[in-house]
């Protein structure tokens, strides 16, 4: 993302897993962890809208750690329908953010892919924060968020997304009672808009 990008690689459950962390300006108030979209259709980990939810938690304070799922760049093993992908996630988690804050991120299939790492870890330990982009309802299950876990949440989607539509996030959010925040205009790569997404992430994040 920029020159002081630090590469790192994590043992991951089906081999070795490309990661690239951001740190803050000043101290870190925790590490987030992000995930990117789909990996059979083009989806890496220097992803725009990954790149840019990076930028709002480094500029938020945070260490923003990016990785690529299996089979990805130099990520080791094959795709594996989210079900290794959320191994993935949570074999970052556990080695590059064991202990202290942690946010979580994710993009399209990675914002599924993050639901169920968030279902998995909050009972063990507290998640600050955790923000679901161009969530992919339409195409996987994504996890439910519990209620007492709303107020750190952001959901953001496009208006006119036309990879996952806007309704798909709505009926998945309406039972929970979960607000979903709408960008007008917003397409699923939110081409244009990348600033304003940035900066209602960077809001959230307070």
């Amino acid at each position: 993302m920029n020159a002081q990008t630090q590469k790192s690689t994590v043992a991951g459950p089906a081999g070795a897993i490309e990661a690239a962390l951001d740190a803050p300006a000043g101290p870190s108030r925790g590490v987030a962890v992000i995930a990117h979209p789909h990996p059979l259709f083009g989806g890496t980990m220097d992803n725009k809208v990954v790149q840019t939810l990076a930028r709002a938690f480094t500029q938020a304070g945070w260490t923003a750690v990016r990785f690529n799922f299996r089979g990805v760049g130099a990520s080791e093993g094959t795709y594996d329908e989210g079900r290794g992908e959320i191994d993935d996630m949570l074999a970052v988690v556990q080695q590059l953010a064991p202990a202290g804050a942690l946010a979580l991120a994710g993009f399209s299939f990675g914002a599924f892919v993050t639901s169920h790492v968030f279902e998995r870890l909050q009972a063990a330990r507290p998640i600050d924060k955790l923000v679901l982009v161009g969530t992919a309802a339409s195409r996987f299950a994504v996890a439910t968020i519990p209620a007492a876990a709303h107020a750190q949440t952001l959901v953001i989607h496009g208006e006119q997304d036309d990879t996952v539509p806007l309704q798909a996030v709505l009926d998945w959010a309406r039972p929970q009672v979960l607000p979903v925040t709408v960008v007008p205009g917003g397409g699923h790569f939110f081409h244009g808009q990348l600033p304003l997404l940035k900066n209602l992430v960077v809001r959230h994040l307070g």
